[in-house]
């Protein structure tokens, strides 16, 4: 451990530390996924996703719920795609060419090379599927590999375990619980911290460019092996 000149504990100096950028990728193409910057294109796709018709389950932690129609669809989607500080992607199948969800690059701190995945809205077709799993390697990998932030945070509501539990499964790590951060939905919410530094990214990489090889799924697109045996 450092110790400056009074006897103290300091962090490891950074003496060629810049700021970073913001976000600027317009499509990033997987082997099943395809990031793309939202734009009016996704529209009618994403239309299944926000809309009335969507499962009301899947609004219980997201902080707002669907849509009641198209004129209100389409709000929320200049809304989105205009947001300041928020760089909101649509998430699509690359088989079909269809966008199944939506995440966005959020809370960015320049200053430190801190940035957030949050927004996470998936179609249940794109729940629990290698092409979710897949967009968020992708996204994962531009923040470290391109921005070179050194810290990728995800927050959930507490009682969300299904999100902290997709988030660990990825690499992030458990750091603690803000209580009574949020009141949303008329309700409190206790919010858990979840990150992935810099350095913790090589092995995660790993993990996740192994479970994602053509080799670990049937002619069904089941795995062979979960991520968690590698």
């Amino acid at each position: 451990m450092r110790v400056n000149e009074y006897g103290q504990a300091v962090g490891e100096t950074l003496p060629d530390f810049t700021a970073g950028k913001f976000p600027n990728i317009e499509r990033i193409e997987g082997r099943y996924a395809v990031i793309e910057r939202l734009s009016k294109k996704h529209s009618a796709d994403l239309y299944e996703v926000y809309g009335p018709d969507s499962p009301a389950d899947m609004w219980t932690y997201l902080f707002k719920g669907p849509v009641a129609n198209q004129a209100e669809w389409e709000d929320l989607l200049d809304e989105l795609m205009t947001a300041q500080g928020r760089f909101c992607y649509a998430i699509v199948d690359k088989a079909t060419g269809k966008a199944l969800g939506t995440f966005s690059l959020m809370r960015i701190d320049r200053a430190n090379r801190v940035i957030e995945v949050g927004a996470v809205t998936y179609s249940p077709r794109l729940r629990q599927t290698r092409l979710a799993t897949e967009a968020q390697y992708l996204l994962a990998r531009y923040v470290f590999e391109e921005l070179h932030y050194r810290r990728y945070e995800w927050k959930c509501d507490a009682l969300n375990q299904a999100s902290r539990r997709a988030a660990e499964r990825l690499g992030f790590t458990y750091e603690g619980t803000f209580r009574q951060a949020v009141v949303y939905k008329g309700r409190t919410r206790d919010t858990d911290w979840l990150s992935m530094i810099d350095s913790d990214w090589p092995a995660a990489k790993k993990r996740l460019e192994t479970w994602l090889k053509p080799e670990n799924f049937d002619e069904k697109g089941r795995q062979k092996q979960a991520l968690s045996d590698f």
